[in-house]
């Protein structure tokens, strides 16, 4: 039995064998890679950080894109808490269709969607046109570029992941509990703070992590509806490679983002995890 299963064992390990390969060819490399480019090129040494630290339109960019990923996440978790929740209490053909309103948009690109908020969003778009049409305004406003259009584009293309996360936890969470809350006194709000919502926060950090760190390295949304006025990092990164050939710099702006993800995304999920075993321990 014990050969048996250290030859299971053995298959396992050489079934991890290619996809590790895979990983270590086409994502481990090209990291070091670029964080090595990013203090050799073009001469060993710091000085693509110093030009980056200096306090010029680099960190500054590094910042703002800092700033629009935690709006874009924080905006998410506000719509789709309610969705994810109305969503968890359905149930059959119900649930079927909601669900399929939130997937289905995900099998359209996000070139596609950015494209149809810049119909939305254009001088003679169809924003404009309802809003003097209703007589709300008398001249149309430009949204384009802007920082509003990247908002509201980016919380659009990234809310079914902020709703999927949860809608799993709360389907999850047993509803027995909230009822022996309200047996024992509790009205619906303060069983739904100190029972529900405590239990759905792995759901809530789940989506936060993810929408968070998918915002941050976003690209195609911010290209097209931002502009030059609403720079982020992956856009500024893509123009000092592409257009001004600055890999060193353009590597040092991708290492830097990097670093500053992987130091938040530790000190998050440790908070998180604390918050978690103080509440196992309540419980």
């Amino acid at each position: 039995m014990r050969k048996v299963s250290w030859s299971v064992a053995r298959l396992y390990r050489w079934m991890l064998l290619a996809p590790a390969l895979f990983l270590a060819a086409f994502f481990v490399f090209p990291i070091i890679r670029v964080v090595l480019r990013s203090f050799s090129d073009p001469a060993w040494g710091l000085q693509n950080y110093e030009r980056i630290m200096a306090g010029g339109p680099y960190l500054q960019v590094l910042l703002a894109t800092i700033q629009t990923a935690a709006t874009v996440t924080a905006l998410c978790l506000l719509l789709a808490y309610p969705v994810a929740y109305v969503m968890s209490r359905l149930s059959g053909s119900l649930l079927q269709i909601a669900a399929a309103c939130v997937i289905i948009p995900l099998w359209t690109s996000a070139v596609i969607r950015s494209y149809a908020w810049m119909v939305v969003f254009q001088r003679k778009g169809i924003l404009n046109e309802a809003l003097i049409g209703a007589g709300v305004l008398d001249d149309a406003i430009r949204f384009l570029p802007g920082s509003f259009a990247v908002h509201v584009g980016m919380v659009h293309i990234m809310l079914p992941f902020m709703i999927l996360p949860l809608l799993a936890n709360m389907r999850a969470i047993d509803r027995s509990l909230l009822r022996a809350a309200e047996i024992m006194g509790a009205n619906p709000l303060v069983a739904f703070a100190k029972v529900y919502f405590p239990l759905s926060m792995p759901g809530v950090s789940a989506g936060v992590a993810l929408v968070f760190m998918m915002s941050l390295g976003f690209f195609i949304t911010p290209a097209l509806l931002g502009g030059p006025q609403h720079l982020m990092a992956a856009v500024l990164i893509e123009q000092q490679a592409n257009v001004i050939l600055d890999w060193g710099l353009a590597s040092s702006l991708a290492t830097v983002l990097l670093v500053v993800t992987g130091a938040m995304y530790v000190v998050y999920m440790r908070l998180t995890g604390n918050a978690t075993g103080n509440l196992k321990g309540a419980l």
